[in-house]
């Protein structure tokens, strides 16, 4: 490798650099890409060979590097048939950075960006099923992440912060199969935390489930969680009458 790389002779180098790619030695393929590139900068070569030492790292998982990589490429070849293909694989090395649902999701959002750039720019393209489905894939795990956090302030006992969290969860994932299931954990929600309430804002808690259980049967009229909405309504409003009452006896003596 030494030898290779101290030789006068790009021409040696380039087509070293080109064995070792076919071989699939990704590091040494890269490693003389590096060292030969300058040598051909102004060349028509130069566009192969940048499109392989991308390539090189990508094939490594060194997909930070990658990305960097492929968005120089579209930079410098903006004009290269090969750029819908390193547009994609840009969009791509985003989303095989993105982590656990637990975990930070920058980079779900940018890979949910560049896949969706990618589809608006190149509607005709054979790429876009698979972009879709991966937009899906990444979508999901938001969403997991949103419900997680929705259900740990449930489980902590934060319960109106747990009825706006699945309120704004159901407002961001109005198409997920369990849509139902996050309006009713809001209604549920809101619920505990009118029982918990102080009594100066008792009714005005009720009013605030009243309100979240008559959207859920208007959305979700067949849902098997409407018996439940419906008992929070009937006991949402008779605590409304006994507090209402409760103001009204105050103010009048």
């Amino acid at each position: 490798m030494n030898k290779i790389l101290k030789s006068k002779d790009p021409a040696y180098k380039l087509k070293m650099a080109d064995d070792f790619y076919a071989k699939k030695k990704w590091m040494k393929a890269q490693t003389i890409y590096e060292d030969v590139l300058p040598y051909y900068k102004t060349t028509p070569q130069a566009e192969d060979i940048y499109y392989k030492y991308a390539y090189s790292a990508y094939n490594q998982k060194d997909y930070i590097n990658a990305e960097n990589l492929f968005k120089n490429f579209l930079e410098g070849y903006r004009n290269s048939a090969r750029s819908e293909e390193i547009e994609y694989m840009r969009a791509y090395t985003f989303f095989l950075q993105s982590p656990k649902a637990e975990l930070d999701q920058t980079n779900t959002y940018k890979a949910i960006s560049n896949l969706q750039t990618f589809i608006n720019t190149h509607p005709q393209s054979v790429r876009n099923t698979e972009a879709n489905r991966l937009i899906d894939e990444l979508r999901k795990k938001l969403e997991t992440k949103d419900y997680k956090s929705a259900m740990l302030y449930y489980n902590l006992g934060e319960f109106r912060a747990a009825g706006v969290t699945f309120t704004t969860l159901l407002e961001n994932f109005p198409e997920s199969n369990v849509s139902d299931e996050y309006k009713f954990m809001a209604v549920r929600s809101f619920y505990r935390a009118a029982e918990l309430t102080v009594v100066t804002k008792k009714v005005e808690r009720y009013r605030e489930v009243v309100n979240a259980a008559n959207d859920f049967l208007e959305r979700f009229p067949d849902s098997k969680y409407r018996k439940d909405v419906e008992a929070y309504i009937t006991s949402s409003n008779t605590e409304i009458q006994k507090f209402s009452n409760n103001e009204q006896v105050k103010t009048t003596t």
